[in-house]
């Protein structure tokens, strides 16, 4: 039986989107929500019967033709002719996960009744959802100030019956799959148009699905992180509570004291060290990956504003009587958000890379490159190459997007937030973390059996053995690049948490 999950003014949590979504649970309106639809859109109606002054983007054009007053004949081709103009994306497309969520976070804004949609428009981005439609929208064309207009334009042309969409895997005519369905094409009433283009939905959605990954990466930093230090037989006096605690920082105490309790009870762990020091990849683990955990939930915290937020413009208040202008549609919260979680994740990546480079260093007693017969066998020796070739890539992406702008429409909008562009660069940093961890945890997986007989802590046996069902020991050379993808797939689908 399919879980149902209503769209009301309930706060929604970033762990409820994970499991509407990994769960492929249906979307469904509440009758409050359905009430405060109802009653913006007749407010809108009324006033479009009796209103004669211009209100933006109901009764004129949009952006610098704002000044443009449109007659009450015209009011709905208005609204079809901006969704169609606007749809001018390009580039790679978005994954299909995150179209999902660009449908849900549209219903999800457009039902708290401050955007003038017909209940017909929110219950057909519902019935895309729960039927596994995508439109097809493309990654490159927002500018994150009005909204993502063009990724949302194409994200909307499909309830007009234009554009195209993925049902079962493929690509077809909207048209056609509407007709399937038996469902009729939205006819946009007033304003409209403008509350489906106008909003953040694209840098939300990609924000929501890298911060979900994210969580998930920082977990696997601290258990791969712990693997690595006990097969490099490192010490855990850095990891002592109060050294933490007289900081203060949370993501660092946090740290500290899970790999006290990952590496609890490790046979390694209690052999004598003839070293004084560990290099600061290991020592200083629980300040580097703290850090991360720290910027990760403030960026938790900016996400979860943004999918509860009412985000387009302009925005209709029934009880006021009043249709206000604003700048809610400006992303320039989460660019900076979402600047913050690449660097957060890169870091994360970065101490990992370096981890790796000591682990295949012949040192502590670690054959050079983590395999018997070095020169005969490369071993471990370039997928370390293929680490730091990462992590000067995340390096080169985590320019800031959000201190960029360009001026458009004529310059009515002249400030911008590039946020879509710090919305997809941090959604790859995040993919090229996971890389760069499944990497050290093979590199770290292949140095702990040099520790044999000796054991880790029971957890990590437990980790390094569902692990090992994916990726063997390497005893002599052999192809690398089908292991590396097969311990990338292992941090993918494991089910493995320590949270």
């Amino acid at each position: 039986m399919k879980k149902v999950h209503q769209i009301s003014s309930k706060a929604l949590s970033i762990e409820e989107v994970s499991k509407i979504l990994n769960e492929n649970w249906t979307l469904e309106l509440s009758e409050e929500a359905r009430k405060n639809i109802e009653k913006c859109r007749n407010y809108l109606d009324h006033k479009m019967e009796t209103q004669e002054t211009p209100i933006y983007g109901v009764n004129t054009g949009f952006g610098s033709l704002c000044n443009v007053k449109i007659s009450k004949n015209d009011l709905s081709k208005l609204q079809e002719n901006l969704v169609m103009t606007h749809a001018c994306g390009v580039g790679e497309e978005v994954p299909q996960p995150i179209v999902k969520l660009m449908l849900f976070l549209k219903a999800q804004s457009l039902s708290y009744g401050y955007s003038g949609a017909q209940v017909c428009t929110v219950e057909r981005l519902m019935d895309f959802f729960n039927n596994n439609i995508f439109p097809v929208v493309y990654q490159q064309g927002s500018l994150g100030a009005s909204g993502d207009l063009a990724p949302l334009a194409h994200l909307s042309l499909p309830l007009l019956g234009k554009g195209f969409v993925y049902e079962n895997g493929k690509q077809r005519p909207a048209a056609e799959v509407l007709k399937e369905h038996g469902w009729e094409p939205i006819q946009l009433k007033s304003k409209e148009g403008l509350a489906l283009l106008n909003g953040t939905q694209l840098m939300s959605s990609f924000g929501v699905y890298t911060l979900i990954k994210a969580h998930r990466l920082s977990m696997f930093s601290d258990v791969i992180g712990a693997v690595s230090l006990d097969a490099f037989t490192g010490r855990i006096e850095p990891f002592y509570e109060k050294l933490h605690t007289i900081r203060h920082h949370k993501g660092q105490i946090e740290t500290a004291a899970r790999f006290r309790e990952l590496l609890k009870g490790s046979e390694i762990l209690a052999t004598p060290k003839e070293h004084v020091q560990d290099p600061y990849s290991f020592r200083c683990i629980p300040q580097v990956h703290g850090a991360s955990k720290d910027a990760i939930r403030y960026v938790t915290e900016v996400l979860t504003n943004e999918i509860n937020a009412v985000t387009d413009n302009p925005n209709v208040f029934p009880d006021e009587d009043m249709v206000v202008s604003g700048g809610n549609f400006h992303g320039q919260p989460l660019a900076i958000a979402l600047d913050l979680l690449a660097i957060a994740m890169a870091e994360l990546a970065n101490i990992s890379e370096r981890r790796v480079y000591q682990l295949i260093g012949g040192k502590r007693g670690l054959p050079g490159f983590l395999v018997k017969n070095p020169g005969l066998n490369s071993g471990f020796m370039i997928p370390q190459y293929t680490a730091a070739s990462i992590v000067s890539q995340n390096k080169q992406l985590c320019t800031p997007c959000s201190v960029d702008s360009i001026e458009s429409s004529q310059g009515q909008e002249d400030h911008v937030s590039m946020g879509a562009n710090a919305a997809t660069k941090s959604y790859r940093v995040a993919l090229n973390v996971e890389r760069v961890l499944a990497i050290e945890l093979f590199n770290a997986t292949q140095a702990l059996e040099f520790r044999r007989p000796l054991k880790s802590s029971t957890i990590l046996e437990k980790f390094v053995a569902e692990f090992r069902e994916f990726v063997p020991f390497v005893q002599d050379d052999k192809v690398m690049f089908t292991e590396i993808a097969n311990a990338i797939k292992f941090l993918q689908t494991t089910k493995f948490s320590v949270e």
